[in-house]
């Protein structure tokens, strides 16, 4: 586990396509390659978990808090081997998002070996508009593994300062005529379970304090005024909200707007009040650095 450290910040560039870097799609289901350096969507969280066995990593993405997790549904047409995709962590142990640290030969590099043998890689060498990221077994027979299986892993330094928040998302002509000419509620229906936490970050995991609504649509902004309502702050730049994906999952920061898939989604946040030890705390990965 040379190249990862619990809790750090890192981008994965395809040492192969060289700018091209490891991305959590908008929907918060699909994951890609991009050149989006400076996006929360290539920021991954690294999260060491200590099996049996020895350590493996899990990677959850900076943007929605879901891990990174090979599937055994094979890819689309045009692709290599099965599907990559998000998910949340809900049970004790989830193979699918258990990943080795195997070092890629000479010079730098890394391979992810999921715990189901499988390696995880892009595609696009030759046909770039195909920039989706699956997981393939390695050619076994000439012991051999392709380039695009190849990550370069670049850790992010961490700031304090949190990210400015997006800007309300409004109805737009045509997509959303419906909105405005019949008035209908915009965006899915979504629902949220929040608790808050502590002076000192502490929350009960399950069950006791924590309460629910429903929300429709995905701005960030509009779900920070309605917590902060909830939970009697009356600046709503006075809480900060943070995502937990899954039972077993670790709290991400949320500083984007929620994905675009969202009908019958449940999300769970955890609300930190400014002026408390457990908000001054968190840090936030600076992907504009260098």
């Amino acid at each position: 586990m040379d190249r990862f450290y619990d809790e750090q910040y890192v981008r994965l560039r395809n040492r192969e396509l060289d700018k091209y870097y490891l991305h959590a799609d908008d929907d918060g289901v699909g994951v890609s390659i991009s050149q989006r350096r400076n996006s929360l969507n290539v920021a991954w969280r690294v999260h060491i978990y200590h099996a049996a066995n020895g350590p493996y990593v899990l990677l959850h993405s900076a943007a929605y808090g879901r891990y990174l997790a090979a599937t055994a549904t094979l890819a689309p047409a045009l692709y290599h081997g099965f599907r990559a995709e998000l998910r949340d962590y809900d049970q004790p142990e989830v193979p699918e998002i258990m990943w080795l640290n195997i070092r890629a030969g000479l010079g730098r590099g890394v391979l992810l070996q999921n715990a189901r043998d499988r390696y995880l890689r892009a595609n696009g060498k030759y046909l770039r508009w195909n920039t989706g990221v699956t997981v393939e077994n390695r050619d076994i027979v000439n012991e051999k593994v392709s380039a695009m299986m190849r990550w370069i892993v670049e850790p992010i330094a961490l700031t304090e300062r949190a990210p400015r928040i997006p800007d309300p998302i409004r109805a737009r002509l045509p997509e959303d005529l419906s909105v405005v000419v019949f008035g209908r509620q915009p965006g899915a229906l979504r629902g949220i379970r929040f608790v808050q936490a502590s002076d000192e970050g502490l929350y009960n995991e399950a069950g006791e304090g924590w309460f629910a609504f429903d929300i429709r649509g995905r701005s960030l902004y509009y779900l920070r005024d309605r917590l902060a309502g909830e939970v009697n702050q009356h600046q709503p730049e006075g809480i900060a909200m943070c995502v937990r994906a899954g039972r077993y999952g670790r709290l991400t920061p949320l500083v984007v707007d929620l994905p675009r898939r969202g009908w019958g989604d449940i999300f769970q946040i955890v609300v930190f009040i400014s002026g408390t030890a457990a908000y001054a705390a968190l840090r936030y990965p600076n992907v504009g650095g260098a």
